[in-house]
Parts: C-alpha cells; sequence; structure tokens
C-alpha cells in the first residue's frame, strides 16, 4: 500500500447530490489516485482497491472514476506527448498536481466526446483552484484551452464565441 502522506489531501465536497457532483468527485479521486501514481509509482488496480476505500467514494461515480484513472495511467505516454506540445517547460518540471490534472482533462477530452470540453475545462480549473499552487488553475486553462483547438476544433467553431456582443 502506498503511503497515504503521498497523496493530496482532499477537501470536503460541497453538496453530493446530482450527476455533475458525482462526476467532480470521481474526478477529485482520480486526481489523488494519479497525483499518487505520478509520486510513487503502482497500478492502477491498486491504487484503485485503495481509493475505493476514501470516505466519500460512495457518492462518486465510481465507474467513471475507474475510467479515468486507469484510462490515464493505460495512455500515460500519449497523453504526455500531447500536453509537452503546449508547455514552456518540460512536463516532469510541472507540479505533480498540475501535470495531473492536464493527464485527466486531455484524456477527457479524447476519450470523452460526449462531454464538452468547455465544460472539461472548467472542470481542470476548479481541481487546479482545489489542490494546486496559486495560479495553478491559469496554467491549467492555457495548456488545456491550446489543447482543444486541436482536439475539439469542430466542436469550438460550432459553438458561438463567448462574450461577443451580437450587436
Amino acid at each position: 500500500m502506498i503511503p497515504t502522506d503521498t497523496v493530496p489531501p482532499p477537501k470536503p465536497a460541497q453538496g453530493h447530490k446530482g450527476y455533475k457532483n458525482r462526476r467532480r468527485l470521481s474526478r477529485e479521486l482520480a486526481l489523488q489516485g494519479i497525483y499518487q501514481w505520478r509520486l510513487a509509482g503502482g497500478n492502477a488496480r491498486e491504487i484503485d482497491l485503495q481509493l475505493q476505500r476514501v470516505n466519500f467514494y460512495s457518492k462518486a461515480d465510481g465507474s467513471y472514476f475507474s475510467d479515468l484513472l486507469q484510462g490515464v495511467l493505460e495512455h500515460s505516454s500519449d497523453l504526455e506527448a500531447q500536453i509537452q506540445t503546449y508547455l514552456d517547460r518540460q512536463l516532469a518540471e510541472l507540479s505533480p498536481v498540475e501535470c495531473s490534472i492536464l493527464l485527466i482533462g486531455t484524456y477527457e477530452m479524447v476519450h470523452h466526446p460526449e462531454i464538452p470540453c468547455r465544460a472539461i475545462i472548467n472542470e481542470a480549473i476548479e481541481l487546479a483552484k482545489s489542490y494546486g499552487g496559486t495560479d495553478g488553475h491559469k496554467y491549467v486553462n492555457g495548456v488545456l484551452d491550446k489543447l482543444a483547438v486541436r482536439l475539439r476544433a469542430a466542436e469550438l467553431q460550432s459553438t458561438p464565441a463567448r462574450n461577443k456582443d451580437p450587436h
């Protein structure tokens, strides 16, 4: 078992009801697992089983959590290569939290086309605000915005531009 002091402490989730909040809790659990994996290694199955014992696991979408954790670990090389294109430094130089959040967001953009990219980016920003460094959310936002232009170009072209006055 991986020592729990390598996992960022979860902050209490507000309002566990509703589909969106179940997904958010799943992302928080996946963040903990990927963070743990980046620091201490291990495999998805062991980490998954360990995180199933977290007190709010039952309030999360367990299958979505497992998909995120296993998917990111399975596709980490490809995801890291896609992310690295848009970084101003080496991926290994990022904090493990921001790196883990970028992996989750990139995985969702590639493997979950049913989730709007703006929702994916917003969820990543919220994770970075809760768990990342002071301005980590800005960095995460910038990288995922650039990735979205490449990975979700058709989706972005079909949605109206934000904050534009139609007159």
